[in-house]
């Protein structure tokens, strides 16, 4: 069922060309741009520490040596990060500005579908304010707000990704089978606001890749209330889903950046 896909992501067509060369001082010498993040050099940031999360890390760990990479979170991690904490985030801006020199990778894994009374709802009755207004503090807002506090510490003249997961139930063209009210409108408002980023991010970071990705349906706890009906060959481990995710990006720039794709990285329509 179309429903169970829980971490996925939209896809549209990127938003156009963008030359890797492209910098604001013609005198400013800039690396040419690598197509491979595992060659890279700097440090690398994932955000949200749980199953995939982890994952990321544990694959970046071994698979890009130049890279030296980090976990925050709220309550695990290397560092501590509440997205939803405005004096959290100033922080860990100042932090990523000290340590995190240059900041060459961050993925966003923080997501909430479900946690006490906030479940997806099946029908309008179960709508409530307090619950949407949580779902979109965390999966629409948490990514943006993210990139404004590491944004200064983030380089103009490298190669750099900058992705975060999103949901296939926040498509509109995909909705077929209604509900999940809250779920569903902050995964499009987390598309729209990261499509807006990449934009901006053309002019003030031309070699930044701005991805959101669609890791399948996985075995984590965010899914597993949902995941009855899934197949075995359709649910993918953590490990799994990292390393379809890190290929994905490992072939993507700055040309890209804007797309929505899935874990083998094609496209999925708004």
């Amino acid at each position: 069922m179309r429903h169970l896909q829980i971490l996925t992501v939209l896809a549209d067509q990127p938003p156009g060309p963008l030359s890797s060369q492209t910098v604001s001082n013609p005198g400013t010498r800039v690396e040419p741009q690598a197509t491979d993040l595992f060659h890279w050099q700097g440090h690398a940031l994932v955000v949200g520490a749980g199953g995939i999360g982890q994952a990321l890390a544990d694959g970046l760990a071994q698979r890009a040596a130049g890279l030296q990479v980090h976990t925050a979170g709220p309550k695990r991690g290397t560092w501590r990060l509440d997205l939803g904490d405005d004096a959290s985030l100033e922080s860990f801006a100042a932090l990523a500005l000290e340590r995190f020199q240059p900041l060459r990778l961050v993925i966003c894994t923080a997501g909430l579908l479900h946690e006490g009374s906030l479940q997806p709802e099946k029908r309008l009755l179960q709508v409530n304010r307090d619950n949407l207004r949580r779902s979109f503090e965390l999966n629409a807002f948490g990514p943006l707000l993210l990139a404004k506090a590491l944004e200064p510490a983030l380089p103009r003249h490298l190669p750099l990704h900058f992705a975060s997961l999103s949901a296939r139930v926040g498509s509109i063209t995909d909705n077929k089978l209604g509900g999940w009210y809250a779920y569903r409108a902050a995964k499009a408002a987390q598309n729209q606001l990261l499509r807006t980023l990449a934009i901006e991010w053309r002019r003030r970071l031309p070699l930044a890749c701005v991805t959101a990705l669609h890791p399948g349906t996985t075995a984590t706890g965010l899914s597993e209330p949902f995941r009855s009906s899934v197949p075995p060959s359709g649910l993918f481990s953590p490990q799994r889903a990292a390393h379809q995710l890190l290929e994905v990006l490992a072939t993507r720039s700055a040309e890209q950046s804007g797309n929505f794709v899935a874990w083998d990285g094609q496209p999925i329509p708004w």
